[in-house]
């Protein structure tokens, strides 16, 4: 799978925890994925990836509804470009469950995987995936 498309459009995958600030908060994380709802960067995901943000939006903490999440997720399946995940890293050993984001990114010829977890942005890059939080993304496009 190519890095860049015809057009020119940059490839994301997006971590949950941008998932969870984008739905709950306003700020860099919506604005990126208001870019993905435009079409204006492609969104990358995968059935692995949903179960992991389904998971993280039933903490309790979150306080979120039923209607909320389902319509959230609703919107990240219209909008994805979904992958199959054919074979599992392990290359971030606290957090097993990154490795899900890392999976879904090299899987989708993702150019950058956007996240505000310190186990991924300690790697920067990985196969050739820039690994950035939302500001330096934004700072960036």
């Amino acid at each position: 799978m190519s890095k860049k498309l015809c057009n020119g459009q940059k490839k994301v995958v997006l971590d949950s925890n941008i998932f969870i600030s984008a739905l709950g908060w306003q700020g860099k994380p919506e604005q990126i994925f208001k870019k993905c709802i435009k079409n204006e960067i492609i969104l990358i995901t995968s059935k692995e990836q949903i179960s992991e943000l389904n998971r993280v939006l039933e903490y309790p903490k979150f306080n979120f509804t039923d209607i909320e999440k389902n319509k959230f997720i609703s919107i990240i399946m219209n909008i994805s470009r979904f992958v199959d995940i054919p074979k599992k890293l392990n290359i971030i050993k606290d957090d097993l469950s990154d490795n899900i984001i890392l999976e879904t990114a090299v899987v989708g010829g993702a150019d950058y995987l956007i996240t505000g977890d310190p186990h991924l942005l300690k790697l920067k890059e990985f196969q050739r995936i820039k690994i950035i939080t939302a500001s330096h993304f934004l700072e960036i496009f």
